[in-house]
């Protein structure tokens, strides 16, 4: 959102826009709206039902924005809220939205706030207040991914209750920010040229306790997806009198005519969206603005880019409560509510170096992994990648350098580990000493396989491994992108066949051995030369004897990041996977560690400063979840149990 201006000429302006809307709602008030005329029939005509509220009070507010009319960001005057603060602002009967620019340097004066408010950080940093003390918080953009930087989104947010101490001082670059009151602040209506305002504004009492601490600046990316519907995921944050759900639409997703009593303020982030508003469609593209009343009819078929949507609704919606219970006892049953992301190595600044972590698995109480080098445009060099062995308290060494640009490892029942030699078109046994036993693969039907990526072992000896070909050579020797199995006896099987999946990548067996489970990291793609139908899921196969595979199915839908939704990408980065002994599977993507249950449900994200690259459980009660991710190590307690093959 771009928020400057004039100061003089922002307070005409602005003046001018409100005092007209406010004589036109006055004006209006005399009689029942034609919307609600309209609205009330359809209703009946649709046969249309849903929940009732007997806890909304009468508001004597107009709002500034039209019920039921689409209306641009842009078309929002300009206030000065304070000195160097230019705000765009908008409510309805319950909550204010404030978009707020601060120069570099610009504060907004200690004040007692006269409401709740609910603060996110959308550019740049702040210092905000916080029970006397200056805390920073920031916006992280994410990084464009590259063979040597991964950084992740950040957005940091803070709840404060009424008659909470506030104030707010940009950093050296200037800010964003992004606040929702409740009720409306009539000192904000008031700089913004609003007459005749109520000499106070009834709030309302409501049930539900806010979904976050107060006081405590917390992250955005931290809360989970919610599903509220299919194909609608939402990170959902509510104080008292005011829920924020940021919402992600699923691109082509068709929602139903509907209605809810909640009043809605609808701001499009990103995407386009087909909003059904009573008995017609308004197409919303980014930073369109929509006031939905409590029960007006309204539905919507999402674009091909997908949508992102900040809703603000008043009263916090209870049916959205509930259903953020029932996703965090699911998340919670896995990963503890006390649970924390640990960095227990950063390889920039800690022993001998890391540069793209890779492929770690837990063996006789130390954690091994492939720490493979790569220049920004994702050039390979194995003279300067190594493989690591790490005791529990972060402690690493290499036990291998300079011999191949390894990815994947896998435990065998010898006690060495089986290693993807991506570049040397081959797979390894290695000891934990470092040294290479044998050759376990190294062509298919006669020729070189070309990138083995990434491996699974079942409980037979046999070996699973994905050959995404990702590898510098200009000819392959294999006609496309595949997935094979080396027999226990030494033989290799093609069960996928070439270029089925745009880039096979991570691979795990479940833990009977009877599924095999394949994701796929780049799909429909410019800059990606196989396109298929495999896009942004996991895949499930069952076992047979033999070791080939039969019944593809999908198993799992992995969300996607904006960036990807942007250019109608289907990449979600998936790469290694690991499982736990009830089932569930754990991705790394670019949007986080992915969660899935058994039957391939949404379970949640497990949210790094880097994207992951792999994953893996460990420790002496294979209780702790490892996560590596470009020159980083992370690790995470959970309640469950890592499942490796082959069995302990």
């Amino acid at each position: 959102m771009n928020v400057k201006g004039n100061r003089k000429e922002r307070r005409l302006v602005g003046s001018r826009f409100y005092l007209a809307l406010f004589l036109a709602v006055i004006s209006a008030c005399a009689k029942k709206p034609d919307w609600v005329i309209k609205n009330e029939k359809l209703i009946q005509e649709k046969n249309l039902s849903g929940r009732t509220r007997t806890d909304i009070p009468k508001v004597k507010l107009a709002s500034s924005l039209e019920p039921g009319v689409v209306m641009n960001f842009t078309q929002v005057p300009e206030v000065e809220v304070a000195a160097g603060a230019v705000a765009k602002l908008y409510w309805g009967k319950g909550n204010l939205v404030c978009w707020i620019k601060l120069e570099a340097g610009a504060e907004i004066p200690k004040e007692v706030l006269p409401g709740e408010r609910i603060m996110v950080v959308m550019k740049g940093e702040v210092d905000q207040i916080i029970d006397g003390s200056y805390v920073t918080m920031r916006s992280v953009p994410a990084d464009v991914p590259d063979g040597t930087h991964g950084g992740t989104q950040r957005n940091d947010f803070i709840y404060l209750e009424k008659g909470a101490e506030n104030a707010v001082k940009a950093g050296a670059e200037g800010a964003e920010i992004l606040e929702v009151y409740w009720p409306p602040r009539l000192n904000y209506l008031v700089k913004a040229g609003i007459k005749d305002l109520p000499a106070d504004i009834k709030a309302g009492s409501f049930p539900l306790e806010p979904t976050v601490k107060p006081a405590v600046v917390q992250t955005l990316q931290d809360v989970q997806f919610t599903e509220l519907s299919p194909g609608a995921n939402s990170r959902l944050i509510a104080g008292r009198g005011a829920q924020l759900s940021f919402l992600r639409m699923n691109p082509n997703a068709t929602f139903p005519d509907h209605i809810h009593p909640e009043e809605q303020l609808m701001t499009v982030l990103r995407g386009s969206i087909d909003e059904v508003i009573l008995d017609g469609v308004a197409a919303m593209r980014k930073d369109d603005l929509l006031l939905l009343p409590g029960d007006m009819v309204h539905g919507g078929k999402v674009g091909e880019f997908g949508c992102d949507v900040l809703d603000v609704f008043w009263p916090p919606r209870p049916d959205y409560a509930e259903k953020m219970a029932k996703r965090l006892s699911a998340y919670h049953a896995v990963i503890p509510e006390e649970s924390r992301v640990e960095l227990v190595v950063d390889g920039a600044t800690q022993g001998p170096g890391l540069t793209f972590t890779e492929g770690p698995k837990w063996l006789n109480g130390k954690l091994y992994f492939s720490n493979m080098f790569f220049e920004q445009n994702w050039m390979g060099d194995p003279q300067r990648s190594a493989i690591v062995e790490m005791d529990p308290d972060g402690t690493y060494r290499h036990i291998l350098f300079g011999q191949m640009q390894a990815n994947g490892l896998m435990p065998l029942r010898s006690g060495n580990l089986a290693v993807c030699d991506m570049f040397g078109h081959r797979i390894v046994e290695l000891t934990t000493q470092g040294t290479i036993v044998r050759t376990l693969v190294t062509s298919y039907e006669g020729k070189p396989i070309d990138g083995p990526n990434d491996l699974a072992v079942d409980a037979k000896g046999g070996i699973y491994f994905t050959d995404p070909q990702f590898t510098p050579d200009a000819k392959k020797s294999q006609p496309g992108r595949a997935v094979y199995y080396r027999t226990p006896e030494g033989k290799v099987i093609r069960v996928i066949e070439p270029n089925v999946f745009a880039m096979p990548n991570g691979v795990v067996l479940s833990p009977d051995g009877k599924t095999l489970y394949v994701n796929n990291t780049y799909d429909s793609e410019t800059f990606w030369n196989v396109d298929t139908d495999k896009d942004n899921y996991i895949w499930a196969y069952d076992v047979n004897e033999d070791g080939t595979l039969r019944n593809e199915r999908k198993f799992a839908e992995l969300q996607l990041t904006a960036e990807v939704l942007d250019r109608k990408g289907r990449s979600t980065s998936a790469d290694g996977m690991t499982i736990d002994e009830l089932g569930n599977i754990y991705v790394a993507t670019y949007a986080g560690l992915q969660i899935f249950n058994g039957q391939g449900g949404f379970i949640g994200i497990i949210s790094l400063p880097v994207f992951p690259v792999s994953c893996c459980f460990g420790g002496e009660d294979m209780k702790t979840l490892y996560i590596v991710g470009y020159n980083k190590v992370y690790r995470v307690r959970t309640n469950v149990r890592g499942f490796q093959y082959p069995p302990k």
